[in-house]
């Protein structure tokens, strides 16, 4: 519901500020005064399209700033989820800026947004109706949805969408085996060439870390060797003067002497403790050098070994130690490939019957659509006779096609067709050509299709062009039935369509001789007598007017009840 609206310096307006309430809001005024610009600022700010030409003549800019209450307006609602926006305790503020060179700026609490964003949104709070850009009656999938809901169709068509999810599931899924198995023979030779290398090397787990640092070692044998000598000879073979027999005669210099001192024993043992380790360094220096002799071949094979590593790896554009995870891979790859005919075999089952499912759910939505059409289309035609078309006649046109590939929508293709005179032929809702035909029209649509309190605000502009009296009223009483669901706004100049209204506001242009601007009073009962007698009685408002317009108000408020 739009709660608040507020505009500077846009067209003939400097500023207005409007606070709105639900039920059904008539807008009245002077020819000219400028009714339809409100409905103008609000599809700007509901995204609509912007340029320099807006602004009032002398204004840097200009701004509109709507504010929605969508505390149940779960569709409204989902958007801001979608967007990571809040809620703002269950509001929405648009606000619309528009420079002196046509750009415009456009924010969603606060956040900047693109303008097709806000477009989005907009179809989930305001609803136009009259030969405007934003209007829900000349779109198929809402033309759908209205028929949907009038004939109560969720149930059929649950399983529809369902059974499509399905679908699209498994064909996606069917497809993507099929892009695998394209090529499938050379592609499998392939694979089992590749497999086979992998599985010939017989690669284990660590070999590869084993292998480079045996092969450091043998190619760094001379190297390796000679420092492993000079150790043993430094170590034992010094003559005398190598490391073991100065440790060892340095203990036993201590031996004695750590008899009279205590202090001496701690250093004895350390020196004890460095002769064992000595004596073990040697042997395992002994040792080593023996290995480092032990197979001269050896180095020969682990160079060969890690060169066929190496040259697989490149091959597979692998690290080395990847190649088995490579093997495995490469496996997966091959048995899917060699079941592939079986698993595209029983996808191919799967999704016939899914698709068999579909169809006859689909049937069914389709027969529930199209005796909710039939009854939509004789209570739209009935009301379109009572709203001043007396040879209208509106149709609904639901074609299936029961060989299209599953939608979620089912297979119909559902358009709304009107007549608004007698003798002519039915035509696409979308290429009615009155403004005031379009918005009677859709006033009888919402008014037949609705079942629950409506989420956006309706605004209905030119719903009374060309007609009067007794239509007029019957009109007017149209709006308030359908605001008793919602929010209804209506640009009117005929007083029978406003006395029907729950609030009127009275749209006014002034003047000084030099410049315009026009103003938005909220009218109390008193003030509306004196509107509806204007709107009545021409340039002289008389007693008996004012005393119409009494009675037209009071006569509202009877039938209300």
């Amino acid at each position: 519901m739009l709660v608040h609206l507020q505009i500077r310096d846009f067209a003939i307006i400097d500023s207005v500020e409007l606070e709105l309430a639900g039920g059904l809001t008539a807008l009245t005024g002077e020819t000219g005064a400028g009714k339809s610009i409100i409905v103008d600022a609000v599809m700007l700010a509901i995204g609509g399209r912007s340029s320099a030409e807006m602004l009032r003549h002398g204004a840097e800019r200009a701004e509109i700033t709507a504010t929605f209450d969508v505390k149940d307006n779960q569709q409204a609602q989902r958007w801001l989820q979608d967007q990571s926006l809040s809620d703002e305790g269950g509001e929405i503020v648009l606000r619309r800026v528009i420079g002196q060179d046509g750009r415009s700026r456009q924010y969603v609490n606060g956040q900047t947004q693109p303008a097709q964003a806000v477009r989005e949104l907009g179809e989930f709070l305001i609803d136009i109706h009259g030969q405007q850009e934003f209007q829900s009656l000349v779109r198929r999938d809402m033309q759908r949805r209205l028929v949907d809901e009038h004939g109560g169709n969720g149930e059929k068509l649950d399983p529809v969408r369902g059974l499509a999810a399905e679908w699209k599931h498994l064909t996606d899924e069917r497809d993507s085996l099929a892009s695998l198995a394209r090529d499938r023979v050379s592609r499998i030779e392939l694979l089992r060439y590749q497999a086979s290398e992998l599985e010939a090397l017989n690669l284990a787990e660590g070999e590869v870390a084993t292998l480079l640092v045996e092969r450091s070692r043998l190619a760094n044998r001379g190297r390796l060797a000679e420092a492993a000598r000079n150790a043993v000879a430094l170590t034992f073979d010094a003559d005398g003067a190598d490391a073991h027999a100065l440790a060892a005669r340095a203990a036993s210099q201590l031996r004695g002497a750590a008899e009279l001192d205590a202090r001496l024993a701690e250093p004895l043992r350390l020196l004890q403790e460095a002769v064992i380790a000595l004596d073990e360094a040697g042997g395992a220096l002994g040792t080593y050098l023996e290995a480092l002799d032990a197979d001269p071949a050896r180095q020969e094979f682990v160079e060969r070994r890690v060169a066929a590593i190496e040259d697989l790896a490149r091959k597979h554009h692998v690290p080395p130690e990847q190649l088995p995870r490579q093997l495995d891979d490469l496996s997966r790859q091959l048995a899917t490939l060699e079941q592939s005919e079986l698993a595209l075999g029983d996808l191919d089952q799967r999704i016939a019957g899914i698709r068999k499912q579909y169809r006859v759910a689909a049937a069914a939505l389709s027969a529930g659509r199209r005796a909710a059409a039939k009854r939509l289309a004789g209570s739209v035609t009935s009301l379109m006779r009572q709203l001043g078309m007396p040879g209208g006649r509106f149709e609904i046109s639901v074609e299936s096609e029961a060989d299209a590939e599953p939608a979620q929508d089912g297979v119909d293709r559902l358009e709304f067709l009107v007549s608004a005179n007698p003798g002519q032929p039915v035509k696409p809702v979308a290429k009615v050509a009155s403004g005031g035909e379009l918005s009677r029209i859709s006033l009888a649509v919402q008014v037949a299709a609705a079942h629950r309190r409506a989420e956006t605000c309706m605004i209905f502009d030119e719903v009374d062009a060309g007609i009067g009296g007794g239509v007029a009223e019957i009109v007017g009483r149209k709006l308030r039935e359908l605001a008793d669901r919602g929010q209804v706004l209506c640009v009117t100049h005929l007083a029978q369509v406003a006395s029907q209204a729950h609030q009127q506001l009275r749209v006014s242009k002034l003047t000084d001789g030099r410049a315009s601007r026009t103003t938005v009073t909220g009218l109390g009962q008193d003030e509306r007598i004196e509107e509806l007698a204007r709107m009545l009685g021409g340039v002289e408002i008389t007693r008996k007017t004012r005393e119409h317009a009494r009675e037209m108000l009071r006569s509202a408020a009877v039938a209300a009840r």
